[in-house]
């Protein structure tokens, strides 16, 4: 069965889409810790980071790199934290956060935005990818 991000990755449910290449997709958290968090993604599903080859792997890390110098000039904060845990959803995904204490690192304080926040936001760090 294929994941949620599959899901967005085809467009049969909506996404908040920030930036794709052809092998990855950043879209922002619907579940926010905070103001940016962003996922991104590779296309090829697969359950652990680890599983993946070790090019796919660098590619990913790199087109996270890209959205997380546009998201920091976008979203004011100390810095952008990256974790990949994957419990959640059996689809390798990094998240990127803008932090700005440690408590937002954490899963369980989750901030709130509207669908216009959403878009506002995608057209701010827009502006900053290369």
């Amino acid at each position: 069965m294929a994941s949620i991000f599959t899901k967005i990755i085809n467009r049969e449910i909506p996404g908040h889409i920030i930036h794709e290449d052809d092998r990855h997709i950043a879209i922002l958290d619907i579940n926010p810790n905070t103001k940016g968090h962003t996922l991104c993604i590779p296309k090829k599903e697969v359950d652990r980071i680890f599983d993946l080859s070790e090019k796919d792997y660098l590619d990913l890390m790199s087109f996270s790199r890209n959205i997380a110098i546009a998201l920091e000039k976008a979203v004011p904060c100390q810095r952008i934290g990256v974790s990949v845990i994957g419990l959640e959803v059996p689809h390798v995904h990094v998240h990127l956060i803008p932090l700005q204490t440690m408590e937002d690192a954490r899963f369980v304080n989750k901030a709130s935005f509207t669908s216009e926040d959403f878009t506002k936001l995608i057209e701010d760090i827009k502006v900053h990818l290369g």
